[in-house]
């Protein structure tokens, strides 16, 4: 893996550590109008990183099918979703803000589940990087050097908010600053791992890269739309969410234009 990968592999983390990092310098929960605003933020985001970053370069990988170039596209988006759905059934985790619970150990139990969650998330997200890289290392043409990075750049701004969502409620309900911004840089650490293995696992399958690339693509958005989204719009002040999910999603539309 050379230096590009590593640091594009990395740069989703990073975004999730300096989130985590919040904790040090906010003194109170973030309130509920920022996090609808960061929750929009996020879910434009990788509506976004999901069509350009990942949909397009599929289907562009098999316009020598004709009209049947969607075909691969459309099986790899339902294989992600479906991937997800069996992982948010088996896996135990609270869906955002939607599961209420009372009392200091329900609390408690509460932010370690919501921990899963975010860790949970975060699973396709080091996957979609680890699959753009590896088209990129097996010589892709419809996969460029700056879209790759867009789509690392694009992941790092939308883990930012969710960092600082795992660390400063987990401070606000007992635990050390030094132990909540752990909790929350632990929560990113699925997504380099994630995305080195896929980088290994494609380099052996890259004939299968339409799929893997719309796979992720359809995890993505699964996570939008069964978790994000509800959020952002549960609840007053849900326009905030919805102005600032078209933020995020010119935002990460424009980088991959720009960089790709």
């Amino acid at each position: 893996m050379n230096t590009d990968v590593l640091m594009g592999v990395m740069i989703p983390f990073v975004g999730t550590a300096l989130g985590s990092g919040c904790v040090f310098f906010m003194k109170k929960e973030l309130g509920a109008k920022v996090q609808k605003a960061l929750t929009g933020f996020a879910s434009g985001v990788m509506v976004a990183a999901s069509i350009w970053s990942l949909m397009i370069p599929a289907m562009e990988q098999t316009e020598g099918l004709g009209r049947l170039s969607f075909l691969p596209a459309c099986v790899g988006f339902w294989i992600g979703i479906l991937f997800l759905l069996l992982l948010d059934s088996v896996i135990p985790h609270l869906h955002l803000n939607t599961d209420k619970a009372e009392g200091p150990k329900a609390k408690l139990k509460r932010t370690t589940m919501m921990v899963l969650a975010v860790t949970l998330h975060n699973l396709p997200e080091g996957m979609a990087v680890g699959v753009v890289y590896a088209g990129l290392l097996a010589g892709n043409g419809a996969i460029t050097a700056g879209g790759a990075l867009a789509l690392a750049l694009g992941i790092a701004i939308q883990n930012f908010p969710e960092g600082a969502i795992i660390s400063m409620p987990l401070c606000a309900e007992g635990k050390s600053k030094g132990r909540a911004f752990l909790d929350g840089v632990l929560s990113g650490a699925v997504e380099p791992i994630g995305a080195a293995l896929t980088i290994l696992a494609a380099g052996l399958i890259v004939p299968a890269m339409p799929y893997l690339l719309s796979f992720a693509a359809g995890a993505m958005l699964y996570v939008v739309v069964e978790e994000l989204i509800p959020e952002m719009s549960s609840g007053e002040h849900s326009n905030i969410g919805v102005v600032m999910f078209a933020v995020g999603f010119t935002l990460m539309m424009a980088l991959d234009v720009a960089l790709g």
